[in-house]
């Protein structure tokens, strides 16, 4: 009982660690009354990845349909939600090609000129994964559009060609909002009814993550030794690189330019917020005190604040949607595929779409990057290595998109004309709040 009130990121150092003893005495062969150990650990693995493709499909439209109708609904929908939404597609885009350079600029799925898929112990066939990501070239752009705009909707997410299902979602989201009340409500309801379903069920599906990576895990060591150590600390680099890049470069300069403040007293404003996001790898979680910051340390206005943070917190997620990039690609790296312009480019645009419906709880960007690999014909095993390295990855990803919603508010309340903001009379968001409006 002790081991299962540890928390979760600390269950799964633990089976990180057991996981590289278990497959290093066990290796392929070891086996008990007849029942090998390699197999236990593929059939739990597999496991646990099918439990969270089952979660793709409820949880990304439950996500985009409540959170584009919580943001439609707004009074303030109009000229603020115009400039919140081209504030969070455009860091996110910024975000993703940091992380799409400097993936393709470390290459971490590259080890000592060669794929990484032996070391890794991906099972996949390269041939196969090749054959379904190759002979793609610019004329198929105007396929990626179509598929946005499938003839069966649910034809489409069955199939896992979840790039409609998202354009769907959104489009439902907007105008569900549009219908008379009490079609509204009902609606909305139902949605956030299934939303926290999801969400129960995908924090349940996470209790088994220790599983999930102790069996995974296992199951790569077994098969290579220690040698995958290498890849995923190079991944893991690439990845807190160019999370690095759009915090302290990326986000200043917009801040600086856009919002005609100084960048440092952002960092200092914001933290405690930054600290809390840290901790808890949850952006739902630590909103209350990213609003406080906001508002109290920062010096914006409570109009705006109200209004962008929840917002952010639901459909703008920089570092998620790097992370989702630079975790594809790793991965295409790691088979030996040499992607073209258009795959990279379909890489982008579903991490910029799923990064919108990725809900603000621990992992969740997990399901994403599953959608990820599916649209561009990757197999889905390479997340579970992505597991092993995802809880302090997912901390780190986390503060960037808190930060990033802040800096959003920061530029849009500046450019709704509020002076006081990051100022030497900055906290005073309420009272600012109710002075100018």
């Amino acid at each position: 009982m002790r081991l299962y009130r540890l928390q979760l990121h600390w269950q799964i150092l633990i089976a990180l660690g057991l996981a590289a003893l278990a497959g290093s005495l066990t290796g392929t062969d070891g086996a008990v009354f007849g029942v090998r150990f390699y197999a236990v650990y593929e059939f739990l693995g597999t496991l646990f990845l099918n439990a969270l493709k089952m979660l793709i499909v409820p949880l990304i439209a439950a996500s985009i349909i409540t959170g584009m109708a919580g943001a439609s609904r707004s009074a303030s929908f109009g000229r603020l939600g115009g400039k919140t939404l081209l504030y969070y597609m455009t860091t996110s885009l910024f975000a993703i090609m940091v992380g799409l350079f400097l993936v393709g600029l470390i290459a971490p799925g590259i080890i000592d000129g060669q794929p990484a898929r032996d070391i890794l112990g991906l099972s996949a066939d390269t041939n196969a994964v090749l054959a379904q990501t190759a002979g793609r070239d610019a004329g198929d752009l105007a396929e990626i559009f179509l598929r946005m705009v499938p003839p069966n909707i649910v034809a489409a997410a069955a199939d896992g060609q979840l790039l409609g299902l998202i354009f769907f979602c959104l489009l439902f989201g907007f105008f569900v909002t549009r219908v008379r009340d009490r079609y509204t409500e009902v609606l909305t309801n139902f949605w956030q009814g299934v939303f926290e379903v999801m969400m129960l069920i995908t924090n349940w599906v996470m209790r088994f993550a220790p599983l999930g990576v102790f069996a995974l895990v296992a199951k790569v060591v077994a098969d290579t030794g220690y040698s995958a150590i290498e890849p995923l600390s190079l991944f893991m680099l690439t990845v807190l690189a160019a999370l690095a890049v759009h915090m302290f470069v990326t986000l200043p300069v917009l801040l600086s330019l856009i919002g005609r403040v100084n960048p440092l007293r952002q960092y200092r404003a914001m933290a405690p917020a930054l600290l809390t996001a840290f901790s808890t790898a949850s952006s739902s979680a630590t909103l209350p005190l990213t609003m406080k910051c906001v508002e109290n340390n920062a010096g914006v206005s409570n109009r705006v604040t109200s209004f962008v943070l929840p917002l952010g917190a639901t459909v703008n997620m920089d570092g998620t949607a790097l992370y989702e990039c630079v975790a594809a690609m790793f991965i295409a790296q790691a088979y030996g595929l040499e992607l073209s312009f258009v795959t990279q480019f379909t890489v982008v645009l579903v991490a910029l779409l799923t990064s919108i419906g990725v809900a603000g709880i621990p992992a969740a960007s997990l399901v994403a990057i599953v959608v990820i690999l599916g649209a561009i014909g990757l197999p889905a095993e390479g997340i579970g290595l992505i597991l092993a390295v995802d809880r302090v990855l997912d901390m780190c990803r986390t503060s960037v998109n808190v930060f990033s919603d802040a800096c959003g508010a920061v530029i849009i309340g500046r450019t709704e004309g509020e002076t006081r903001i990051l100022s030497d009379a900055a906290p005073a968001g309420r009272e600012q709040a109710s002075g100018l409006y």
